[in-house]
């Protein structure tokens, strides 16, 4: 017995300095390095802080862009997802509700039209960006709204548009906080 009892507790407490001391340290050494020093990325706006960039909120007025839909309503603290299956009566009578209401706001656009992620809630229910697609699709409200010209917010979607991280991991994306705010500034 103590041929496998000493080995397996000597091992169980090296894997707890490992897994529960030095990892964590390591990944708090690096997440010094990143936009907000670890503590996620704040965005400004005349000077006070109005959301993290990093966790979607919700924007319903004309003039914004508009996020992707939250199953847990934009709540940090709750994050998750609706946890429906596509083929849910629930699920479905959602994702219609939200074709609805994009097309009533955006008269101009057809059901086909529409991006996926503008009527589907993230597997987190906070996810901040939208892709290139899901942001252009919205410029002509948004012009319509703020009297711009819509080439203008489409150079402005492009303008705040993330390309891949080294050109090839990850999608093309747009975070739709900072985007609003680059919005609120062309006043």
């Amino acid at each position: 017995m103590k041929t496998y009892l000493m080995p397996a507790l000597k091992l169980t407490l090296i894997l707890i300095v490992i897994l529960a001391g030095m990892y964590p340290l390591a990944i708090a050494g690096i997440g010094t390095f990143t936009k907000g020093n670890g503590n996620g990325e704040t965005v400004q706006f005349k000077g006070r802080t109005v959301g993290y960039a990093n966790i979607g909120q919700k924007f319903t007025k004309d003039e914004y862009f508009w996020s992707r839909p939250s199953a847990v309503d934009y709540k940090a603290d709750a994050s998750g997802g609706s946890n429906k299956a596509p083929a849910n009566p629930d699920y479905i009578k959602d994702v219609e509700a939200r074709i609805q209401n994009f097309l009533k706001h955006n008269p101009n656009i057809t059901r086909a039209q529409i991006p996926a992620e503008l009527v589907t809630a993230s597997g987190s229910g906070l996810d901040p960006d939208l892709s290139p697609d899901g942001a252009k699709i919205q410029a002509a409200r948004i012009a319509n709204r703020r009297g711009l010209i819509e080439k203008d917010v489409l150079l402005l979607i492009d303008k705040n548009t993330e390309q891949p991280l080294w050109g090839m991991f990850g999608p093309a994306k747009v975070n739709v906080l900072k985007l609003n705010v680059a919005l609120d500034e062309l006043k």
